[in-house]
């Protein structure tokens, strides 16, 4: 219901000439003092994988309480270049570089000692290690320089073991974050000229939403630190662009559909910020709302990843809905050049829309709804066949792309020592009990042998060591932590913990948090569309639609990641926040389309509601789609392999979300079900209902 004359509105506020500047100045205030009070913020390094109060995670607490529990040994594998076994002189030589270790060592470091094969052989390096992996990675890369300065004649040397790893993590990921940054700017800002064809435009929502990450990046850090909240910033900026840009475009695709009825620039501006509003907000909400379910995750980087990105698109809202308008409202109709938007050019503007490609696919669409209901659904059945096969769960050395020194050291280690050399199982247990522990985890199956290493400062609790010849984090030695907890389920206060166990604790909190959030995502949405609609029949049935399309999502990206990238498995965080952001996220779209079809139905009837519908919204919601689809489609340049399955899955989803389920099954569904759709309450009739 439009306000009366005498009562000004915010819109028009917001756009007026004098009030443009006053709200410009206004926001850019605000965002300087944000910006100065949170520009020193961090957010914490750690990357805890299980849940707090896991096993693994209790074993992590305990082993801080011994001495030394900064020190972690790193491992120098040396086979000859040729494959042979190493010779006595090669024996010798490797001795001698004892004292060169010794110079970044934290206690004395051991051997060579030789496989049973004699084809390698292996040094034990005690180091401090840094509070992060950035901090270790200088003395790896020391130690790696030192090494290479003393290189043996046909004998290759690699390091590995856990600080190695977390070294070549911290190298990986150097500049990436900038890089990610760069080609996620430069996606938006090619995305947007081709949009909008003009050399001028583009230029303004972009700088809206980049004010808006970098605000949101220091923010988030903020609230991490405050909070100890743990999340990758490389997927809030992405979120934050994608979905800042969406609302951008929607607003001034409004804006220029206004602009054809009024000479007055602000009025249209006004008007377009009042009629998009319902729907931005709503589409806000709704993600802002599904990520915060996250705050109910166990796993620690999912926890905390829920309130930072409802934080950033919370920040990416108020930039668009209050800094977007003045600075469109100041520079005027001339921001469109040269395809200005005028009055005059409404008539030849309509006469295109009724010949228009989205009209004519809606129109299709409506006339053989049954056939294409059923080719939408075909395809999405085909695509939901990706799944079987799919396994959920990668080792250390798969989940990052690219090779390192401690990933092909690793193999190497494992082709000549038990698999489980580099990454042992710690197990924590009275002193009083060790022996009995060491004596229960022997008799296990793949266990190669079990010892104490050491007691806590009391003297209370012992450190054991238990070496696996399997490798880690494959199905047997998964099980095999199983079968030690069983082992030692009846020695009191004894507890199974190191790598392994942390990724059998992750997996399972993993599958619980996808038990928990995927239902309350769901009802969210369902809430906030029938709130929107006023409906209850359109809604669900939306909500199946968009469920199926997710589901189908992860299926295709599953596919390729196996077929295209050879990656056997889905990471564990990747089912549950792709299954997040393809609802959320595709619930947009729906909201774009369907809060427009509900305002057209008044007039035309739900039939031709939709066909207008489609029409009028179909080239911004394929823009935004194909925007937010290529903004994803950037975390493939961060080496994490979480993040590149994360974003092929949610960039595929939403192309098909905008190209078949917008365009083809939401109108197919819509007309078949005719007034219905909109049940218990019908949009009142402004006009005479088509059937």
């Amino acid at each position: 219901m439009e306000h009366s004359p005498q009562r000004p509105r915010f819109s028009d506020a917001l756009t007026s000439r004098r009030g443009a500047w006053i709200s410009l100045s206004a926001v850019l205030l605000v965002l300087v003092a944000m910006f100065g009070i949170f520009g020193s913020a961090q957010a914490p390094a750690r990357n805890a994988q299980a849940p707090a109060d896991s096993e693994s995670t209790r074993v992590s607490e305990l082993l801080a309480e011994f001495p030394n529990a900064d020190q972690q040994s790193v491992l120098v594998v040396a086979e000859r270049s040729d494959g042979g076994p190493l010779t006595e002189a090669d024996t010798e030589a490797l001795a001698a570089l004892l004292p060169v270790l010794q110079q970044h060592a934290a206690a004395d470091p051991a051997g060579p000692m030789l496989s049973d094969d004699g084809k390698a052989a292996l040094l034990v390096t005690p180091i401090t290690v840094g509070e992060t992996n950035t901090d270790t990675a200088e003395v790896i890369g020391d130690l790696r320089a030192d090494l290479a300065d003393h290189a043996l004649p046909g004998v290759t040397l690699q390091v590995t073991g856990g600080p190695a790893f977390g070294a070549d993590i911290a190298a990986a990921f150097e500049g990436a974050d900038f890089t990610l940054l760069l080609v996620t700017i430069l996606i938006v800002a090619v995305l947007l000229i081709v949009t909008y064809r003009s050399p001028v435009l583009w230029l303004v929502p972009l700088v809206v939403v980049a004010l808006a990450d970098g605000l949101a990046g220091r923010v988030t850090a903020a609230a991490g630190a405050a909070w100890d909240l743990q999340f990758d910033a490389g997927i809030i900026s992405v979120l934050v662009f994608g979905a800042g840009t969406n609302y951008a475009l929607l607003l001034i695709s409004r804006y220029r559909e206004e602009l054809l009825h009024t000479d007055d620039h602000r009025a249209a501006l006004s008007a377009a910020w009042r009629k998009s509003l319902p729907a931005i907000l709503a589409s806000n909400v709704t993600v802002v709302a599904a990520l915060a379910t996250l705050a109910l995750a166990v796993i620690p980087g999912t926890h905390g990843l829920g309130v930072s990105s409802a934080l950033g698109l919370v920040i990416a809202l108020g930039a668009v809905l209050f800094l977007l308008p003045p600075l469109l409202a100041i520079f005027g109709r001339k921001v469109f050049w040269p395809f200005v938007p005028k009055p005059a050019a409404a008539g030849s503007e309509a006469a295109q829309a009724r010949r228009g490609v989205w009209r004519g696919i809606a129109t299709h669409v409506s006339r053989r709804p049954v056939v294409s209901l059923l080719a939408g659904l075909a395809l999405l059945g085909v695509m939901t066949a990706g799944l079987v096969g799919t396994t959920v769960g990668l080792d250390q050395v798969e989940k990052f792309r690219g090779g390192s020194e401690s990933a092909s050291g690793l193999e190497t280690l494992s082709a000549h020592f038990p698999a489980g050399e580099a990454q042992p199982i710690l197990i924590v247990t009275d002193t009083a009990t060790a022996r009995d522990t060491v004596n229960a985890v022997s008799d296990v199956d793949g266990v190669v042998r079990a010892h104490p290493i050491g007691e806590s400062a009391d003297g209370a609790l012992t450190k054991i060591m238990v070496t696996s010849e399997y490798q880690p984090s494959s199905e047997e030695s998964l099980a095999q932590i199983g079968e030690l907890r069983d082992a030692v389920s009846d020695i009191p206060d004894t507890l199974v913990g190191g790598a392994v166990a942390t990724d059998v604790d992750a997996r399972a909190g993993g599958q619980q948090d996808l038990l928990l959030i995927a239902p309350l995502v769901l009802a969210i949405s369902f809430l906030v569309l029938a709130i929107l609609l006023r409906s209850l029949v359109a809604p669900a049935l939306l909500l199946v639609v968009n469920l199926a399309s997710a589901i189908a999502a992860i299926g295709a990206g599953a596919w390729l990641s196996r077929v295209v990238f050879g990656q056997h498995a889905l990471d564990l965080q990747v089912p549950l926040l792709a299954f997040l952001f393809l609802v959320a996220l595709g619930i947009d779209y729906t909201i774009f389309l369907v809060h427009r079809a509900r305002a057209e139905a008044t007039q035309h009837g739900t039939r031709d509601g939709m066909i207008e519908a489609v029409a009028h919204t179909g080239s911004v919601i394929t823009s935004a789609g194909i925007v937010l689809a290529a903004v994803f489609a950037a975390l493939g340049v961060l080496p994490l392999v979480t993040l590149g399955q994360l974003g092929l899955i949610v960039g595929v989803g939403v192309l098909v979300d905008t190209l078949v389920v917008r365009t083809v099954i939401v109108p197919a569904l819509f007309t078949l079900m005719g007034d219905r759709i909109w049940l218990p309450r019908k949009p009142a009739a402004q006009g005479t209902m088509k059937p």
